[in-house]
């Protein structure tokens, strides 16, 4: 199931968004550390990222350093074209 929904928000506009983030060790603040973040996302805003750094800095003790962004659109809607027939050969 997980596979569909995939599909069906990059038919949507979702794309593939990766983010490293630096941030600093609540006990050691002199020492980053790097989380990588990467679901699907809408560029250029990235409203699923900036909901989970919104979490990050509400709930989390390490304080952000560098978040750094990169995403692919992997299948855009315009790429699809309708078959008229379906074939099945065994």
């Amino acid at each position: 199931m997980r596979d569909s929904k995939t599909f069906y928000r990059q038919l949507q506009g979702y794309s593939l968004a990766t983010a490293a983030i630096l941030y600093r060790m609540p006990d050691h603040p002199a020492i980053l550390q790097t989380f990588v973040w990467q679901d699907y996302d809408l560029a250029p805003h990235f409203p699923e990222l900036r909901k989970f750094l919104e979490f990050w800095t509400t709930c989390l003790d390490g304080p952000l350093h560098t978040v750094r962004i990169a995403h692919k659109e992997l299948l855009k809607p315009a790429e699809i074209i309708a078959c008229g027939n379906e074939w099945k050969i065994n």
